[in-house]
């Protein structure tokens, strides 16, 4: 009872919290309009969102297209930045009656995507799934509302990892907030290899996490680990070819730099 509508997310989506605007706009719509039955948050897409399902309109209805329904042959175009410029938060605002109707009345269509999957064994398997944003189609006035970046903040990897516990963000009244001391708007793009997979691995790696206000682009592969008080930024390629091991020093400050081959500081 007095409940109007439910806010649905990504569990690992730390950016995603309760916005008042969003729900005041659902709440108190224009005169005249109605509320949209269904809202997704979508933000802008960057070269680490490529993958990400983004909205068409097709058959006169506003669709989620995610890049297993894509053929093969139109996969690059599916990724460009400049094509599909904006990407799926899921992020979801839905209406409870609206939901109930639709329930009711069996009339949502929702496709089941083939997604094919390889496990850490080896093995291949298919996963058969639905993507719950794909329900936008059935609802009325459903629409996409472009949000800030900071609604959007996956931890799917050690990378986001990185991310979310280094000096880029602080937290404020329960949001993580992008330091305004960071130049650009954008994150930087981190991948780090397999031995990072692990959380414990990632963390064994790492004295303290390092300085990446000014970081664009960080590739790190191999047996690496990093001393206390590093500041990385620009482009930074650390790699340690098999058998080998790098320590990044405590201290060190590397500027656009490729570090390659072996590099061990031991205690005396």
């Amino acid at each position: 009872m007095g409940k109007e509508y439910v806010f649905i997310s990504n569990i690992d989506n730390l950016g995603a919290t309760v916005d008042i605007a969003i729900l005041n706009f659902l709440l108190n719509p224009q005169r005249g309009k109605q509320a949209p039955e269904f809202l997704m948050e979508v933000t802008d897409k960057t070269r680490a969102d490529i993958k990400g399902g983004t909205l068409v309109e097709y058959e006169g209805k506003l669709t989620l297209l995610e890049i297993a329904q894509v053929a093969k042959e139109h996969v690059d175009e599916f990724k460009s930045v400049t094509k599909f410029k904006i990407f799926n938060t899921n992020n979801l605002w839905i209406s409870l009656s609206a939901i109930k109707r639709v329930v009711e009345e069996n009339t949502l269509s929702m496709e089941i995507i083939v997604n094919p999957k390889h496990l850490d064994d080896g093995t291949n398997v298919i996963q058969l799934e639905t993507a719950v944003g794909a329900a936008i189609k059935d609802f009325e006035g459903s629409i996409g509302v472009n949000v800030p970046r900071k609604r959007f903040l996956p931890v799917k990897t050690s990378s986001d990892l990185l991310l979310m516990m280094s000096n880029l963000y602080t937290l404020k009244s329960g949001n993580l907030e992008m330091s305004p001391l960071r130049m650009f708007a954008s994150v930087p793009l981190v991948k780090l290899g397999k031995d990072f997979n692990k959380v414990k691995s990632f963390l064994n790696r790492f004295a303290s996490i390092p300085d990446i206000m000014d970081l664009d682009h960080l590739t790190v592969s191999g047996d690496v680990t990093f001393g206390k008080n590093v500041v990385l930024k620009g482009t930074v390629i650390i790699i340690a070819n098999h058998g080998d091991r790098i320590d990044i020093p405590p201290g060190a400050i590397l500027e656009n730099k490729i570090v390659s081959g072996n590099l061990r500081i031991l205690d005396h």
